[in-house]
């Protein structure tokens, strides 16, 4: 019965859906469902062509993006005065704006699949890495006493006890892997790739070509979603546990003093400088095109390159910070309105976690066509970007509350909003503010992909032009510029988050 009751919600919604592209006639808005499958059903060839295609980059891209994460939990575990670095060097790399990194990589790569491999990788690890770190440290300290008594080491511990527990936390980072990784293989198609759905879509957007544009989305966000419900049916199916994870960074609940911090922060940096000189040396890559520290310090000590690249910051940065306060703001108060009806938060919770699985390349381009190429239309992308993550995380968060609080509110007779102003929210704010720091790269991300394809001003667009004109001199300055400006708000949302925890949660800033 509840299958028939879905498949009938799934039919009203497409007839719905064709009856409002109908009353629009000729629109540039939207196409309806019809129009979707004949179009399909007409390149039915090249779009199933286009589609392997994507799929055969991101599923390798998955794989080893996955594969590094573990070994960087393992690692982490196994060896925990490395976690420090290696979580700083992990942070950096996934504060990197795909759509950033991804020319870099062409660059380097050349034609081929390399940049889509490698991007569908960096899209995943990160937080395969912090729910894996998590459920390796998921374990009962009487077990791990146990393993120490008999005289096995952290390795052994790590093989026997921990990986066997991580299982649950492992398959909820590989759901959420997934989509990403689709995400990322899409994007490199963007940067000058010759098949693949990344390709047709950005032809198609160019092209005004309303039906090809929507069907090409539509398709996208069914294959991430499917992928999203496959692992999390495999997940159910093979240790029947989803735990909820709050990708907290690693460390970061760890109080230090201020020259501690500055100290870590010039080692890291002296790290990262010394391993960016090192890895163009140590590949023999042509300094022409892989650009060493010092061939951008020195690109940068001209006034007017500088210039240059700090006008198209800032414009991009002008509408990223509206687009993620909006996002943010957005799907706290949803989850706090969904908390209030409950019957709304049942219908609507499916609906959000599916949208959260569906990349942001699928939706731009329907965004820009709806809201156009202006400030509105980049803002909006951002906030959409940023909104379902933050509304399911918000919506975890206020069901941590512990029922125990419940039963006191309730005996003192309290009401609705007094719980939740009360109880509900100060529970919720780990998860508002986890998501909030992992919104901050996916912002970047959706805005100088909204200028890559559409806008045609700030840095996203400066990358393009640059990569295109051999200038990788402010291509690599455009990139580093990026990956600063991401690690500083990363860092400022990382403080505001210890200060209100401080207040509200201070467990979890001890």
């Amino acid at each position: 019965m509840t299958r028939l009751r879905r498949l009938a919600g799934v039919l009203a919604g497409l007839i719905i859906w064709e009856a409002v592209a109908r009353g629009l006639p000729g629109s540039v808005l939207i196409s309806g469902p019809v129009p979707m499958a004949l179009h399909f059903y007409e390149h039915a060839g090249l779009i199933t062509r286009a589609a392997l295609e994507t799929t055969s980059n991101a599923v390798p891209g998955f794989f080893w993006g996955n594969l590094v994460a573990v070994a960087l939990a393992a690692l982490v575990v196994v060896v925990p005065r490395t976690e420090r670095v290696v979580a700083a060097l992990a942070l950096l790399v996934f504060c990197i704006p795909l759509i950033a990194s991804g020319p870099i990589l062409r660059v380097l790569y050349g034609p081929g699949d390399g940049p889509q491999i490698a991007l569908a990788a960096l899209a995943v690890y990160y937080t395969t890495f912090l729910a894996m770190l998590v459920g390796l440290r998921a374990v009962p300290q009487s077990w791990t006493d146990l393993m120490a008594v008999y005289g096995r080491g952290r390795f052994d511990t790590l093989i026997r006890v921990r990986a066997r527990a991580s299982l649950p936390y492992l398959f909820v980072g590989l759901q959420i892997a997934a989509p990403a990784a689709f995400l990322g293989a899409m994007i490199g198609e963007f940067t000058g790739a010759e098949r693949g759905l990344g390709v047709l879509t950005l032809r198609a957007m160019r092209g005004l070509q309303i039906d090809a544009t929507w069907t090409l989305a539509t398709l996208t966000a069914v294959i991430a979603m499917i992928a999203y419900r496959f692992f999390g049916w495999l997940g159910q199916k093979l240790v029947g546990y989803r735990p909820v994870i709050l990708l907290s960074a690693p460390g970061a609940k760890t109080a230090r003093s201020l020259p501690a911090r500055a100290a870590e922060l010039v080692g890291i940096t002296l790290l990262v400088l010394i391993l960016w000189q090192v890895l163009m040396d140590g590949f023999g890559l042509n300094a022409f095109f892989a650009k060493r520290p010092a061939d951008v310090a020195l690109f940068l000590a001209d006034a007017a390159n500088r210039e240059v690249l700090l006008s198209a910051l800032g414009e991009t940065l002008s509408f990223t910070l509206p687009g993620y306060l909006a996002g943010l703001l957005l799907g706290a108060g949803l989850a706090v309105l969904l908390v209030l009806s409950p019957p709304l938060s049942r219908a609507a919770m499916p609906v959000a976690i599916a949208l959260r699985a569906v990349p942001i390349i699928t939706t731009a381009p329907l965004l820009v066509l709806a809201f156009g190429r202006g400030a509105a239309g980049t803002v909006i992308i951002v906030a959409v970007m940023i909104f379902f993550p933050t509304l399911v995380a918000c919506l975890q968060g206020l069901r941590q509350t512990p029922g125990q609080i419940f039963d006191v509110f309730n005996s003192y007779g309290a009401g609705r909003f007094r719980l939740l102003s009360a109880a509900q929210i100060p529970a919720m704010l780990p998860a508002f503010f986890a998501s909030a720091r992992m919104a901050v790269p996916s912002a970047l991300l959706a805005v100088t992909t909204t200028e890559w394809l559409a806008t045609g001003r700030g840095i996203g667009v400066l990358m393009a032009l640059t990569s295109s004109t051999s200038n990788y001199n402010m291509l690599w300055s455009c990139v580093v510029a990026l990956s600063v400006v991401a690690v500083i708000f990363y860092a400022l949302v990382a403080m505001c988050e210890r200060a209100v925890l401080r207040v509200y949660a201070s467990e979890q800033v001890a």
